[in-house]
């Protein structure tokens, strides 16, 4: 049971739901009302982060097969 809560497949669904909710922030913060430009920088870095997270956890995950 432990081990399911430190596994790959399990970061990888909570680096989805984080990013996710990044989307939702930013374009929320984009349409609703006037945003700081430097937080709204750093939303967007961390969101580039985590994508960039999610793709090496998906190549661990699933290695590309060769051609």
């Amino acid at each position: 049971m432990d081990d399911n809560l430190h596994s790959p497949e399990r970061r990888l669904i909570e680096l989805r739901i984080e990013h996710d909710d990044l989307d939702d922030l930013i374009d929320r913060a984009a349409t609703d009302h006037p945003v700081d430009e430097m937080v709204l920088r750093r939303l967007k870095k961390r969101r580039l982060l985590l994508r960039d997270q999610i793709a090496q956890l998906e190549a661990q995950i699933e290695p590309p097969e060769p051609a």
